[in-house]
């Protein structure tokens, strides 16, 4: 028998994005902190009535999501989160670091201190979530923020395959820093970056980028016990 969902800590949508949009990345971003678990089957009317919306961007939203492979269909029940194994996620993890590690570093240059610094207010949005321990916030910050950086290698491609590797990560952790008070710390990481990367600091940025992902699938990833 299927698990049925209790109510999610989800946010108020507005009119920057389409319904169907908001929707979708608000739902993403349950999916990747664990607000969001597999085995429990999400109602699309229910959603929507925490949403304040109607149920058809909501069902909408989670037809996108099955067809990026984030949930499946459940007949005349709703949606179910498709369940990763530690396999996955280490699969994952390995290809994001094959991709992001040497790209983040190529772009170690202080003549484009200017597109780091268009960049830097999305860090300092990922530290106010953290400080504040909004995780969906967080989770939606440090996605933008790491899809801008590598936008600056100039390769769609690359960007899209990366969006997709991050949407399909779950970070059950990030809750269990957030109450000891260390996800700032590991926030903050994002302006180190950004700091590294406008010195020219080819090196650093490689071992930061690297360190960041590894703490993101050892410690971030692990259910709570």
């Amino acid at each position: 028998m299927c698990a049925m969902q209790g109510r999610l800590d989800l946010p108020a949508v507005g009119e920057r994005q389409s319904l169907r949009e908001q929707v979708a990345n608000a739902l993403r971003a349950a999916l990747v902190t664990g607000e969001m678990r597999p085995g429990v089957v999400y109602s699309a009317p229910v959603l929507a009535a925490q949403f304040g919306v109607s149920a058809t961007p909501v069902r909408e939203a989670m037809l996108d999501l099955a067809k990026e492979g984030l949930v499946e269909a459940v007949r005349n029940k709703g949606f179910r989160v498709t369940e990763l194994s530690d396999r996955d996620l280490d699969e994952l993890t390995q290809i994001r670091e094959l991709i992001e590690v040497p790209t983040v570093a190529a772009l170690a240059d202080p003549g484009r201190a200017g597109d780091f610094d268009r960049i830097r207010p999305i860090a300092e949005e990922i530290v106010s979530a953290a400080e504040r321990a909004d995780l969906l916030a967080y989770v939606d910050a440090d996605l933008r923020f790491h899809v801008e950086l590598l936008s600056l290698s100039g390769n769609a491609h690359l960007v899209d395959v990366v969006r997709d590797l991050r949407n399909r990560a779950r970070l059950y952790g990030l809750s269990q820093l957030a109450e000891r008070g260390t996800l700032a710390d590991s926030a903050r990481e994002h302006l180190q970056l950004l700091d590294l990367l406008v010195q020219g600091d080819t090196e650093g940025s490689r071992r930061l980028m690297a360190q960041h992902i590894g703490k993101v699938r050892g410690v971030w990833a692990k259910p709570a016990s």
